[in-house]
């Protein structure tokens, strides 16, 4: 008997808060005007993705002592941007990243009940943690949070958003002869939750939305990242693209199901890549290049490198071999705000293996940089992506991907055109919803109006 084909799972990234972008390209637009996030979005809905992703920082990131000005100096505020495309698309996810370190969980969760409400049940919540005080300084908790904990508050945070939630059946409203509409239930929105990290009781004063919560994305890597995904997500991001890589993670990750009484199907995996398309492989190949060493400058691979030196590189050729003096160990007095420096836990071996590399392959350092610092990416024809693709989904080694053009925000435009018809014909990915929210998209378990 023939299997069926798996189906593949497809969201669309607003780039920006890591220099993914192509910002000297002239096709480039806005990274702050609202026409740009609503042509990504329309060309993700178009082509029948999933959802849209948003990315957040919660600071301007700084290395020695300035902006770093090859990210995104400022981004407008999530929930208005997502609650904004709610009105210009119908079917399509509106995700965000929001910070479970430095919020509160009520305001969290009647955000995004709000959001639920306004775009008929298309809500997703990325749950992320701030590792750094850096971040902190711009809160009233500064960064008291020792990082051991921020797993802990993030999984009560989570559960106190769920009580929230849950603390409406949906069916404590009911609507009058006028069209009006009173409660039915005076314990209608009541919660009490008291845990570690809060201790809140009170009302809740959003009705129970279409999705009942809001999908929840995670995207840590670590083992306790990997655990709070398995106990309490919808779906995580993943590094791990390739085809053995992408195995190893889908099966350690939903291995750890089971223990939460879930099904394998319940956590979708989802990478993030890039791709780039030419109409001939070849093609294909000499553009890839030609956006990496547009993406990664001389500065950019200096800077880049610093993170993990924590010292000043700017004296060295970026065309030159690696520095040849070792790594300052302990706090990263270099870069503050940069997700990359807190990758470099040890960066003595880090280096070390970047010298192996560089030798090996006789690489500059911003050629270093450039093979380093590249995620999964797709590169070919539109029929060579397709399959590519496909193949990985097929063989379980992801359930989808989380794709980053390269230049914002008319990159997808081609993918919409070329790639996604292929999809369709090999009967790998849907030629419309057949569904109305997010949960429907990604077939997960309906919450609905109900606990």
């Amino acid at each position: 008997m023939t299997r069926p084909r798996r189906q593949i799972h497809l969201a669309a990234h607003f780039p920006g808060v890591n220099n993914t972008t192509v910002w000297s390209d002239p096709q480039a637009g806005s990274q702050i005007e609202f026409s740009s996030f609503a042509h990504l979005a329309r060309t993700a809905e178009r082509a029948k993705f999933d959802f849209f992703f948003l990315a957040e920082g919660l600071r301007l990131r700084e290395q020695r002592g300035r902006l770093y000005d090859l990210d995104v100096v400022g981004r407008p505020d999530t929930f208005t941007v997502l609650a904004a495309l709610a009105a210009v698309t119908d079917r399509l996810g509106l995700t965000g990243t929001i910070n479970s370190t430095f919020n509160e969980p009520y305001e969290v969760a009647r955000q995004f009940a709000s959001l639920d409400h306004l775009s008929a049940g298309r809500a997703g919540w990325n749950v992320v943690t701030s590792w750094d005080a850096f971040t902190g300084e711009n809160f009233r908790r500064g960064g008291y949070l020792p990082a051991e904990d921020r797993y802990r508050r993030a999984e009560q945070f989570l559960g106190a958003a769920f009580a929230l939630f849950d603390s409406w059946r949906g069916d404590e409203i009911v609507a009058d002869k006028a069209g009006g509409r009173f409660l039915a239930d005076a314990g209608a929105g009541a919660f009490a939750h008291r845990v570690d990290h809060f201790d809140i009781a009170g009302r809740f004063n959003v009705p129970r939305s279409p999705q009942g919560r809001p999908v929840i994305l995670q995207a840590g890597d670590s083992d306790a990242g990997r655990e709070f995904a398995a106990s309490t997500a919808d779906a995580i991001f993943s590094h791990h693209g390739t085809l053995e890589e992408g195995k190893a993670f889908v099966a350690d990750v939903k291995g750890r199901l089971a223990r939460y009484g879930r099904g394998r199907d319940e956590l979708l995996v989802l990478p993030a890549a890039t791709f780039v398309l030419a109409d001939t492989d070849a093609e294909a190949q000499e553009k890839a290049l030609a956006v990496r060493r547009s993406q990664v400058s001389g500065q950019t691979a200096l800077r880049f490198l610093e993170q993990a030196w924590n010292r000043d590189l700017s004296g060295y050729d970026p065309d030159g071999p690696l520095p040849d003096v070792d790594p300052v160990v302990g706090e990263n007095t270099i870069a503050k705000g940069r997700a990359s420096v807190r990758q470099f836990r040890d960066p003595l071996a880090t280096v070390r293996g970047w010298r192996e590399l560089a030798e090996a392959k006789k690489l500059s350092i911003r050629e270093l940089v450039i093979e380093v610092s590249g995620r999964q990416t797709f590169v070919g024809s539109a029929a060579t992506v397709a399959g590519q693709l496909d193949d990985l989904v097929q063989q379980e080694a992801a359930d989808g991907f989380i794709l980053v053009p390269h230049v914002t925000p008319g990159g997808l435009d081609d993918f919409a055109d070329t790639v996604v018809p292929l999809l369709q014909e090999r009967g790998s990915f849907r030629a419309d919803y057949t569904g109305e929210t997010l949960r429907d998209h990604l077939g997960l378990p309906d919450l609905g109006r109900r606990r």
